[in-house]
């Protein structure tokens, strides 16, 4: 489209300030930024829309429009509402650069401006889209049943042959064309988003193109299109929790038209996710009234009712209330303050879904708090029967680790760091404040090791760890009530008397004659009273180091 039809359409509230020779210049795209330098998202031929945040003076103008001018973008549009007129330092600016400035009343939306410009393009410049357009369209007025990304990636294959998916920063597939064809295998999944991020980081302007196995991919960044001002200063806070578009094609040699195209289908995309971010609210809300109540050491009993209020917004339709986890993640960038809470919230809502979940809705039973630079999630967990067999289950340190370790490793290279700690499951309110503090002291313990991305589990707070003097006596208490509450459990509902049992198996140094002795049973009555102890508890008594923790539980508990 023409810029002089942008000054046609009067719902647009734009008014012309200099560059009345330029109007014929066509416009390939439109894009929101109050960063002071937005190259590296510029790719030419854009409508530049802003807020002005960006100018703290009259001096930021001249630089500012520079940057615009080397580029080529088609146009800047100021808003009035943050300061009323526009300012004429930066009137005079575009007029020295030729570059068209139209003044956006305060009353329009960037929103409003973007729709359109999205929908006059695609129909100009892409008559094939258009079809995307309206179906998409459609799809979002009538709400989650219309299909959601995954309606926009199979058009694309049908009106373009197009084959594209879209990733999230870890590599997990959100959405993906339902046509026949062979799924994108995980591991090329990681590698791309690998690639997106490490080339994101380097600043290298998109799409980014990646040869593999003899095919060339396409990558293209999807934005939050409701990104504010204060959350896009750095790429560094972002860079972690954008999707990705990834197109089996080589774009290298595209037409602009057919580049036009799949940015505006990253902007239609980008809507969507939006939807889905806003949708989150509740559950964050969530999680932050159970962690506040949680830190502050509110009664066990008023815990327990903020938590039947998120079972079933969490676990809709489960019938026992759940187990629950926590995982604390911090991402750390050297030298520079950035705050990383956000960051790491998003981030951990994303790495906490099952890697082989496909689209967006496994995400949206994850409810992820952030104080400070810190995230905590609560993670629900279907509730285990009261014979707890010892087993692992809920989220495992080794495998959160194995399933982000690439992509993520891309996307911090040079300066940051990802740190995360999983505590065991507890099955009621009165664990949660030392399942904190172990998810806690775990990720300390990430931390002391080396390497961009670190995790560590409950299973790695080693009893020797448990003797020095800095490690929160909440801990110690999870640690204990992990070995001896499934005993103690057992003993009350059955009398069994295994603690009695492991106690006298301890101080008898394991010898199975003197321990059958003392406590006056037959041995192979001892034997088994020693079985079910390790079947409940998962240990082996007859190895040193878990001898050594049931020791200690006992003498701690």
């Amino acid at each position: 489209m023409r810029l002089r039809a942008l000054l046609d359409t009067d719902a647009l509230g734009l008014r012309l300030l200099g560059g009345e020779d330029e109007l014929d210049r066509g416009v390939r795209g439109v894009m929101t930024t109050d960063l002071r330098d937005p190259s590296r998202y510029l790719s030419g031929g854009e409508l530049v829309l802003t807020g002005l945040a960006w100018r703290r003076d009259a001096d930021d103008s001249e630089p500012f429009v520079r940057i615009l001018v080397q580029a080529g973008v088609a146009a800047l549009a100021a808003g009035e509402a943050e300061l009323g007129d526009v300012p004429e330092d930066l009137v005079t600016a575009c007029a020295r650069h030729r570059l068209p400035l139209f003044a956006v009343h305060e009353s329009v939306a960037f929103a409003t401006i973007t729709e359109h410009v999205v929908r006059q393009v695609s129909g100009e410049r892409a008559g094939d889209l258009a079809a995307v357009v309206d179906r998409h369209r459609r799809m979002m007025t009538s709400g989650p049943a219309g299909g959601g990304p995954d309606v926009v990636l199979d058009l694309l294959g049908s009106d373009l042959d197009l084959r594209a998916w879209v990733l999230s920063p870890t590599g997990r597939l959100i959405a993906g064309p339902k046509v026949a064809g062979p799924a994108l295998p995980a591991e090329l999944c990681a590698k791309l988003a690998a690639e997106h991020l490490a080339a994101t980081r380097g600043g290298r302007r998109g799409p980014h193109r990646l040869p593999v196995g003899g095919t060339t991919y396409s990558l293209f960044p999807i934005r939050s299109s409701g990104r504010s001002p204060q959350t896009g200063r750095d790429v560094r806070e972002t860079v972690l929790s954008d999707w990705l578009l990834a197109v089996e094609a080589d774009a290298g040699d595209w037409a602009d038209e057919r580049l036009d195209l799949l940015h505006g289908v990253t902007q239609l995309i980008a809507v969507e996710r939006d939807r889905r971010d806003a949708a989150r609210t509740v559950r964050r809300r969530l999680a932050q009234e159970v962690l506040e109540l949680v830190q502050t050491g509110a009664p066990p009993a008023e815990i327990a009712a903020r938590l039947r209020v998120a079972a079933p917004v969490l676990l809709p339709g489960l019938g026992a209330a759940p187990h629950w986890q926590i995982v604390v993640a911090r991402v750390e960038w050297d030298g520079d303050e950035i705050e990383s809470g956000p960051v790491a919230q998003s981030l951990l809502e994303e790495v906490l879904v099952d890697p082989v979940a496909t689209g967006p809705e496994p995400s949206d039973r994850i409810a992820v708090a952030h104080t400070g630079d810190e995230a905590i999630a609560l993670v629900p967990l279907p509730a285990v029967s009261a014979e707890h067999d010892g087993s692992e289950s809920g989220v495992l340190a080794d495998q959160l680790l194995a399933a982000v370790r690439e992509p993520l490793s891309a996307g911090l290279d040079g300066d940051g760091r990802l740190t995360l700690g999983v505590s065991a499951a507890v099955h009621s309110a009165e664990g949660l404040r030392g399942a904190l503090e172990e998810a806690r002291h775990a990720r300390r313990v990430a931390a002391a090791r080396t390497g961009r991305v670190c995790a560590a589990g409950h299973q790695e707070l080693a009893s020797h760890v448990l003797l020095l003097p800095f490690v929160p006596d909440d801990v110690r208490r999870a640690f204990t009530a992990r070995l001896l509450d499934p005993l103690r459990d057992y003993d009350r509902r059955h009398r069994a008397e295994l603690i009695p049992t492991l106690e006298a198996f301890l101080e008898c140094d394991g010898s199975w004659t003197r321990c059958a002795s003392r406590l006056h049973l037959h041995v192979n009555t001892l034997r088994y009273r020693v079985g079910r102890i390790e079947q409940l508890t998962g240990r082996d008594l007859s190895r040193l180091e878990d001898k050594l923790d049931f020791f200690l539980a006992l003498r701690m508990s």
